[in-house]
């Protein structure tokens, strides 16, 4: 009997191409993000099947607030709508919901929405949604390192105990395990600051298939090409193999 495929405990996915999906139908870009919305649902319903620990979704980046006022507005009343309606539905599929990324540019309402998403959530256990929102790589581990020298200046730890475990322990994704997957569909190869600490030894894969348009179909062969990769995390090949025996 052959083993069982090898199935990522954390995904990460950049969702892009929700704006050109909705160009191609001359439809405004915010039509683009709510039918983005839907996929979400159908990744999400994916990883729960496939019993995934973690999904991370790259929903809206540090540098987003740069785009044209209009879209950021559809962006923000979409957030709300989501936030009104789906985490019911999402603490009873026992999804425990976080939100990673500077949340103060957010308005005051948002972010009420967001801390109780998170607390009415917050025993849940099937899977943990991270939503990256206002969320950069970099700023991440700035973060990290401002919060690092604070403990040093306030004499709490020394310098010479800063190692990557600690590191890692101030990061947005402490105590959860580092992405096994990395998907952006759209068509880009880049990782665009997002989890730049993190995906140091993340399988990257990306596709032409534009956000809106993803089913089970894309994300089994993502899935599958994972499973037939061989991580070797720095050793050779030979040193995996006997480490698997």
């Amino acid at each position: 009997m052959s083993p069982p495929a090898r199935k990522p405990r954390h995904v990460a996915i950049i969702m892009d191409g929700n704006g050109r999906w909705a160009e191609r139908r001359h439809r405004p870009r915010s039509l683009g993000h709510r039918a983005g919305a839907r996929a979400v649902r159908v990744c999400l319903e994916f990883c729960l099947a496939e019993g995934t620990e973690s999904l991370t979704l790259f929903a809206f980046s540090s540098e987003n607030w740069n785009r044209p006022a209009e879209e950021v507005g559809a962006l923000m009343k979409l957030f709300l709508r989501l936030l009104d309606h789906e985490v019911d539905e999402l603490d009873r599929r026992k999804v425990r919901i976080r939100f990673i990324g500077e949340r103060s540019g957010f308005p005051a309402d948002i972010q009420g929405k967001m801390a109780r998403a998170e607390a009415q959530t917050a025993n849940n256990r099937a899977i943990t949604l991270n939503i990256a929102a206002s969320y950069g790589g970099r700023w991440d581990i700035v973060r990290a390192a401002r919060a690092l020298a604070e403990d040093v200046a306030a004499g709490r730890i020394a310098p010479t105990q800063i190692d990557e475990a600690l590191f890692g322990q101030s990061l947005s994704l402490a105590g959860q395990a580092e992405p096994d997957l990395f998907i952006r569909t759209g068509g880009d190869t880049r990782i665009s600051n997002f989890l730049l600490w993190q995906l140091a030894y993340t399988e990257l894969w990306f596709t032409e298939t534009l956000w809106p348009d993803l089913d089970d179909a894309t994300l089994r062969q993502a899935f599958d090409d994972f499973a037939a990769r061989e991580r070797r995390f720095g050793l050779t090949s030979a040193q995996v193999a006997t480490e698997a025996e």
